[in-house]
């Protein structure tokens, strides 16, 4: 029997019953779940003040105890130093992009100076605020279930993963997939991390299976990004990968996008890069990543040398002081 480590919320159990569904199917094995109350859970503070790993550390504490075999997160959720005890695999990634669910079914373009959109996180905050449309963005806590009924209610939309609401059913009532030049969405969206020790050979056996190596590569490029550019979740970064099979059979291409803004949308550094990664199956997947993560260090240097780091340093208040002075 594997013992799998979940939140009790309804996607964490979603996605905790696909990668057990998966387990069952690749291996035969029977699977446990087990839910484990986390920081984040119960409270309607938001993520951005809580700090990292509030969804994430109780869990660990488990597999630490080996009360759990593995435990499965939201990869963004994880910090980015990542404990030598532990390993990850990553599951085929799903879809990163975010998501706007508006009331009448509207779309961003249909709404209009005023318009009062939910969301709690800087970086969509930053990046709603420089499209100039005058929109009102509101706080917002709570699961996906209680975020879409202040729909039509007290907010004009929401904004969302894609990944999540499709992964509890809910994909009808998306009124706008959002496109990455509007919207670029957090390191590792829509990727999961199954988590196990390095030590318990039968529970790491058991979690490679269902490691995708350009989804692993992918979010390493991001993460590494992110981590270069020493923020968290309190921080407008953004970062999404791409890899596609390139020219010759032993490689691949990596298209890597990164953001970094002002909360208020008064800057917005954008930055890119390409790269070829080798690919020599999944044998090669950790050289792979490793490649990727350099790619993506490469690119925070580049947005820290174009201003990052300013904006990084300063709260919303003093960075607009700063736009303002320049």
């Amino acid at each position: 029997m594997i013992r799998i480590g979940t939140r009790g919320s309804k996607l964490a159990l979603a996605q905790s019953g696909m990668i057990a569904d998966e387990i069952t199917r690749l291996t035969g094995e029977q699977v446990e779940l087990v839910e484990i109350k986390t920081t984040g859970d119960g409270t309607t503070v938001p993520v951005a003040q809580l700090g990292v790993g509030v969804f994430v550390n109780q869990l660990r504490d488990a597999l630490e105890r080996e009360e759990i075999d593995i435990a499965v997160h939201s990869y963004k959720d994880l910090p980015t130093a990542q404990p030598e005890h532990l390993v990850i695999a990553v599951p085929p990634r799903a879809d990163p992009r975010d998501v706007l669910v508006a009331s009448d079914g509207r779309t961003l373009s249909d709404l209009g100076p005023g318009a009062r959109i939910g969301t709690g996180s800087p970086r969509r905050i930053a990046q709603l605020n420089a499209l100039g449309r005058g929109f009102e963005c509101v706080p917002i806590r709570g699961n996906i279930d209680t975020r879409i009924g202040r729909v039509g209610d007290d907010l004009d939309g929401v904004i969302l993963a894609a990944a999540g609401i499709k992964r509890i059913g809910r994909q009808a009532e998306i009124t706008e997939y959002l496109d990455p030049l509007v919207m670029l969405p957090a390191p590792a969206q829509g990727a999961l991390a199954v988590e196990c020790r390095k030590a318990d050979m039968t529970s790491a056996r058991i979690s490679s299976k269902l490691n995708d190596r350009y989804a692993q590569a992918a979010v390493a490029a991001e993460r590494a990004l992110l981590q270069r550019l020493e923020a968290g979740c309190s921080a407008p970064v953004a970062a999404l990968a791409d890899v596609a099979e390139g020219a010759s059979p032993d490689e691949v291409d990596l298209y890597l996008r990164g953001a970094v803004g002002a909360e208020d949308g008064s800057v917005i550094e954008r930055l890119s890069t390409t790269a070829a990664l080798p690919d020599t199956g999944d044998a090669g997947a950790a050289e792979m990543a490793a490649r990727a993560a350099a790619v993506g260090r490469a690119l925070a240097e580049d947005l820290l040398e174009a201003g990052a780091e300013q904006l990084l340093k300063l709260d919303p208040s003093s960075r607009r002081l700063l736009m303002e002075r320049t």
